[in-house]
Formats: C-alpha cells, sequence, structure tokens
C-alpha cells in the first residue's frame, strides 16, 4: 500500500489547533465593525453631557461663566462648588428622606402591581377585560395633568407635608402593572394547576410558584420605580414645604447664591443628586440590561 506524502504546507495547516465556532457565532466582519464605530460614537455622545458636568462643578465660578467656553480652567480645579453646597445644604437629611421613600414606594408598588398583574392574568371576573382597559388606557395619561387633583386630595386627608403624602400618589404606576401582567402570562398554566390539585390556594401559588420564577422582572420593576421615584421632582416639590421632609433634588435647588447663576454650583448639585443613582447601575446594571431585554423594551 502506497501513502501519499503531504507537502510542507499541508502538514503545517494539519497541525494547527482548530477553533470551533460557537452555534450561531459570526465571524467578525465589516457589518460588526460598523456596528462597533456606530456604538462607540454614541457611548461618546452620551458621555459627553456628564463629562462637561464634571469639569464645570471642578472649576472656579469665574472660569464657569467665562466666555468663550473650554474645557480647561485656567484658575486650575477645586471643590470649591461641592464645598458650598454640602455647607449650604442640608444633604445628609434630604438623601436620607429620598432613599426612605424611595424605598417604600418600591415596595408598596412591586407589591401592589405585581398583585393586580396576576389578577388580570389568572382571575376571571366581571368586567376584567374593560377594567385592564382602564389600566392601559391611563398609561397615556400624563402625570402632570393630575397634580392639582392629587393635592387637593391630600389636602382634604390633611397629608400635606407628611412621608405619606409624599408617597402614596407615587405608587400607583399602571405601566409596571402591564408589564408583570405580560410576564405572568408567559408562565406555564400546568403548574399552577398542579399545585391546585395539591390543594394550594391561589395566594400560596402566587407566592411559593409565580414570585419566585418572576424574579428577574421583579428586579427590574424595582430598580425602574426606585430610579423613577428618585428622581422624581415635581411631585415633592409641590407636597412638601418642610425643608426638614424634602427629598434629594428638592432639597438641593433650595441651595441658591444671591449673585445670580452659579453655574459650577448648579452643575455640582446636579451630580450630587445623580451619583446614588450612578452607584445604583454601577452594582445593578446586569439587572438593568435583562429587565430591559426583558420587558421588550430591548426590541423583543
Amino acid at each position: 500500500m502506497t501513502t501519499v506524502e503531504l507537502p510542507p504546507e499541508a502538514r503545517v495547516a494539519e497541525s494547527r489547533p482548530q477553533v470551533p465556532h460557537r452555534p450561531g457565532e459570526k465571524r467578525f466582519g465589516a457589518g460588526r465593525v460598523i456596528a462597533l464605530i456606530i456604538l462607540i460614537v454614541m457611548a461618546v455622545s452620551w458621555l459627553l453631557p456628564f463629562a462637561w458636568a464634571l469639569v464645570t462643578s471642578l472649576k472656579t465660578e469665574a472660569d464657569a461663566g467665562a466666555t468663550p467656553v473650554s474645557w480647561l480652567a485656567p484658575h486650575g480645579y477645586t471643590l470649591e462648588a461641592y464645598a458650598n453646597v454640602l455647607a449650604e445644604g442640608n444633604i445628609p437629611i434630604w438623601a436620607l428622606n429620598s432613599l426612605l421613600s424611595s424605598t417604600i414606594i418600591t415596595i408598596l408598588t412591586v407589591a401592589t402591581c405585581a398583585l393586580a398583574a396576576y389578577a388580570f392574568s389568572r382571575l376571571d371576573f366581571t368586567g376584567r377585560r374593560w377594567l385592564f382597559f382602564v389600566v392601559i388606557a391611563s398609561i397615556i395619561i400624563p402625570p402632570q395633568v393630575l397634580i392639582i387633583p392629587l393635592f387637593y386630595e391630600m389636602l382634604a386627608f390633611n397629608m400635606v407635608d407628611t412621608y405619606w403624602g409624599l408617597i402614596l400618589p407615587q405608587v400607583v404606576a399602571p405601566p409596571m402593572v402591564f408589564i408583570l401582567k405580560k410576564f405572568f402570562d408567559q408562565i406555564p398554566i400546568e403548574l399552577e394547576d398542579a399545585a391546585r390539585v395539591d390543594g394550594a390556594n391561589r395566594l400560596r401559588i402566587f407566592w411559593t410558584i409565580v414570585l419566585p420564577l418572576s424574579r428577574p422582572i421583579l428586579s427590574a420593576v424595582s430598580i425602574f420605580v426606585f430610579i423613577g421615584a428618585w428622581n422624581n421632582f415635581l411631585w415633592p416639590f409641590i407636597i412638601i414645604n418642610d425643608t426638614s421632609l424634602m427629598t434629594l433634588p428638592v432639597g438641593l435647588q433650595t441651595v441658591k447664591s444671591a449673585y445670580g447663576v452659579q453655574y459650577a454650583q448648579n452643575m455640582a448639585m446636579a451630580l450630587l443628586a445623580a451619583a446614588p443613582l450612578i452607584i445604583i447601575f454601577l452594582f445593578f446594571q446586569r439587572q438593568i440590561i435583562k429587565g430591559i431585554a426583558t420587558t421588550g423594551f430591548g426590541g423583543q
């Protein structure tokens, strides 16, 4: 039997380790390069305002208001703007109020929205379809339209300048009911049927089966509600007049100088208000991204 001698180039190619491609994996082509460049440009465009705010907050007021504007600080960078904001305001109390109110709003909102969404998803009651239509229709109503009726309602219940007056109107969140309802619809009904055969009631099924299977969407909804409650300015600004009850976004707006617009100080206030949310995003960015994909905001 004769053997065929391979040329040296073929032997070298045969000896190289073959790297298997994963299923669905595409080679690095021109399309991916273009997409990567577009994403980098978009990321830079999103980061530029934050970078400008940071640089401006580190300038002196003279440099921040000088023309023409520049990224450089002729008189050097300083923390004077941050020191003025911290000295003139009650930052720890305002931050504690924001943390407390946002946490309570998140807990109550997730609890009520999850129960309502489960009822719409699994229970068959009279008027269910029309009531869900009302929930969907309320999503398109701007929150600013309800400010005056809500204020008069809180005034009637003597809840102005109270934590409950600040918290309760922010608990209602129709978009979260819709999101959770759509997720509950995807849970197999056979799991609940098997639990009912074993004697479990609706509440036990909801607590032991539905909620554990819904941890990803519950985490995403909790993060979205917390961020929205923390950033909310209009309602806390209207309902709270006592400086000791103000939230951080509202309290920082009371720190104003008598010398006109202070650009460095304004940027320092904005960054101080955004710093907790940036920290939350750094710790929970995977849950936030997963929540965007799960709720359909990512195009799924």
